[in-house]
């Protein structure tokens, strides 16, 4: 079958929102004077990253129809992403994220998404199938399976995908998400099979396959089908299995600013080493080397590095 040439590289389906950080740290929100505002959201933040590195990005969520949603239609475009399949749902409003800032590691989120987030509804009649199938990587998220139509949508682009090569689990567990861990469980569960790429930090994993351990987690999820399991061990670097290669490599140090989008930095330079055919260990370290450098940067979307940037540090050892 001929490729479609207008096929997106990454595609996401997921969340999608404002992030509404402090511009001062170390302080409650109940202290702080002023904010910022960002695009925001796992599933978008991806799809920003990939882009910065040239890929072609598109993104299916949902947003209201408010002030806040039209600020991440144009968002979105202006980063480099495909906004055609996020829809408006007049119903819900726009989800609005604010965070505290406490570096080194304590970074609490309060998520305003009710009585519902219109990512949530997100159905299968949505779905350009075609376009899933063809995108060179399909990355989706365990919030997408937290409640319906979401869920069912996420299943019927699975369904459709069928494993092709670069099917991307972003384990992504957020307890507040989910009546109680063993719901996720099960969630996450039905989808792995149709996964061909899981990424997931200890306590993902103890949700998706109950082990926290690297290597048995890894093998865990090698059991259930992915042809490649991701394990983040925070400070210990980052951990990658196959059937026949196990590869760590250790953290790259920085000053800690906000670590809230060093997860989605890792997952849009993933992407890229994949579809660039790197080796494993070359594609962790380009990732973590991106994370970091989100890690140090205020903001999570509008801080995504480039190639150069990160390719500059992996060749060197020192930011330029």
């Amino acid at each position: 079958m001929t490729e479609n040439t207008n096929s997106a590289d990454v595609l996401a389906i997921g969340r999608l929102g404002v992030d509404i950080y402090p511009l001062q740290d170390g302080v409650g929100l109940e202290d702080v004077e002023t904010f910022g505002k960002y695009l925001g959201g796992s599933a978008a933040n991806v799809t920003v990253a990939a882009a910065r590195y040239g890929r072609r990005s598109a993104l299916i969520s949902r947003v209201g129809d408010d002030p806040f949603g039209r600020y991440l239609l144009r968002e979105l475009h202006r980063l480099g992403v495909d906004n055609a399949s996020v829809g408006i749902e007049p119903s819900l409003k726009t989800p609005v994220t604010f965070c505290e800032i406490f570096p080194p590691d304590d970074f609490p989120l309060y998520f305003y998404r009710e009585p519902k987030a219109p990512d949530l509804n997100v159905e299968a009649s949505d779905l350009d199938l075609e376009a899933i199938r063809s995108a060179g990587v399909f990355w989706f998220t365990a919030t997408g399976l937290t409640q319906e139509p979401s869920r069912a949508a996420h299943l019927a682009a699975l369904e459709a995908r069928d494993r092709r090569e670069f099917t991307v689990f972003d384990l992504d567990y957020r307890p507040m998400f989910w009546s109680d861990p063993a719901e996720a469980t099960r969630a996450v569960g039905e989808a792995l099979p149709h996964a061909t790429v899981a990424v997931g930090n200890r306590e993902e994993c103890q949700v998706a396959v109950g082990e926290t351990e690297p290597l048995r987690a890894a093998d865990a999820l090698l059991e259930r089908g992915v042809t490649l399991a991701i394990v983040k061990q925070g400070p210990k670097g980052v951990l990658a299995k196959t059937a026949d290669e196990t590869v760590e490599v250790p953290p790259y140090f920085v000053d800690v600013v906000n670590g809230l989008g060093a997860g989605d930095a890792f997952g849009g330079a993933l992407c890229h080493g994949l579809l660039s055919g790197w080796d494993l260990a070359r594609i962790l370290r380009f990732a973590n080397i991106a994370g970091a450098l989100v890690a140090s940067r205020r903001e999570c979307s509008t801080a995504m590095p480039d190639e150069s940037e990160v390719t500059a540090i992996l060749e060197t050892g020192v930011r330029p």
